[in-house]
């Protein structure tokens, strides 16, 4: 299991042109943006810029804590990965993020989680976000 973490280095350089939105959509082979573990949004229109969303990769990731069938596994180098099939949709990871940077898949009704791959990180560029190996 791979340790690099995300790092945002800097929002201000976000465009907006949702590169990383694609990069995650292609490496996962899921259909559309809305099913991708990285988002791009408005901080409240133009004049103030955009700001990526995505998990930083927690020491002690809050929605571990609450996850009520341990479908959440400590990642080593920080954050969690998904049991897809012990996850019972119950939705408390993404109401406790604190970055809300868990996103929900509608269809599988379970949470739609990074998995620091960096491969968003490799088609940035802004070098808005960077893959760095963890501690």
């Amino acid at each position: 299991m791979a340790t690099g973490r995300l790092k945002v280095l800097d929002p201000d350089r976000c465009v907006g042109c949702q590169l990383c939105m694609f990069a995650c959509q292609r490496r996962t082979g899921q259909a559309g943006l809305a099913k991708t573990a990285i988002h791009i949004r408005s901080r409240g229109g133009l004049s103030r810029g955009l700001t990526v969303i995505v998990c930083r990769a927690c020491e002690d990731p809050p929605c571990l804590s609450v996850c009520p069938t341990g479908a959440l596994i400590k990642r080593r180098g920080g954050g969690v990965v998904l049991a897809s099939k012990k996850c019972i949709g119950c939705g408390f990871c993404q109401e406790v993020c604190p970055l809300k940077a868990i996103f929900w898949d509608e269809e599988t009704q379970k949470p739609v989680i990074c998995m620091h791959c960096g491969y968003c990180a490799e088609y940035c560029p802004h070098r808005v976000i960077v893959l760095e190996e963890a501690a």
